[in-house]
C-alpha cells in the first residue's frame, strides 16, 4: 500500500458474522450519485428502464440465495434502500442452512447482475452501475424495523432533503 494515499474506514462491524439471522437495512448508491434509475414525481418514485432492470434484479435475490428474505426497499434516482433478513431460528422454525451467504455476497451477487443487465440492455460494456461499497445497519429490534420501514416509504416524500440528492452536500 502506498503510503500518500487515504486508507478507506472499514463500513462493516468488526467480528460480527453478516451470515447470521437477522435483517439488515441497507443503502447502495449509484456510481457518482448519478441520477440513472428515474425520477420523483409529486413524491412518487417513477422508474425509468434501468429502475425497472434494477427491481428485476433486486427481487431475484431469494431465487439465488434461498435463505434470504426480502423486507421492503425503494429504488430512488441514485440509490435502493432495502431490508434483507435471513430468517430467524425458533419454535417450528427451520434452521438457516449452514452456509448461509454473507451480506457482502449478497449485495455483490446484486449489483454484479443489475450492472450486467444494464449494460447488456444499453450496449454499454463496462460501465460502472454502482459505487464500490454500501451502508449498512443491523436491525436490532421491532421498533428499529418499524423506523426503517417507515424511512423507506417516507423517502421520495422528502427527496429534495435527502443527503444523497445530487444538490445536495452528502457525508458520504
Amino acid at each position: 500500500m502506498k503510503p500518500n494515499l487515504p486508507r478507506r474506514k472499514p463500513t462493516r462491524l468488526r467480528d460480527y458474522d453478516y451470515s447470521q439471522p437477522g435483517a439488515y437495512f441497507v443503502t447502495i448508491c449509484a456510481q457518482h450519485r448519478k441520477c440513472l434509475f428515474g425520477t420523483i414525481v409529486d413524491g412518487q418514485m417513477q422508474l425509468n428502464e434501468i429502475g425497472k432492470i434494477v427491481v428485476e434484479c433486486w427481487n431475484h435475490i431469494p431465487q439465488h440465495f434461498p435463505s434470504v428474505e426480502l423486507g421492503d426497499s425503494i429504488i430512488m434516482p441514485n440509490h435502493i434502500h432495502g431490508i434483507i433478513a435471513y430468517p430467524l431460528v425458533g419454535a417450528g422454525s427451520p434452521r438457516p442452512p449452514k452456509n448461509s451467504p454473507a451480506l457482502g455476497k449478497i449485495i455483490a451477487y446484486f449489483k454484479y447482475q443489475s450492472t450486467k443487465h444494464i449494460n447488456q440492455h444499453h450496449d454499454t460494456p463496462g460501465t460502472r452501475i454502482w459505487q464500490r461499497n454500501y451502508h449498512d445497519h443491523i436491525i436490532r429490534d421491532d421498533p428499529d424495523l418499524q423506523r426503517l420501514r417507515q424511512y423507506i416509504q417516507d423517502n421520495p416524500m422528502k427527496w429534495a432533503l435527502d443527503q444523497l440528492h445530487p444538490d445536495n452536500p452528502s457525508k458520504w
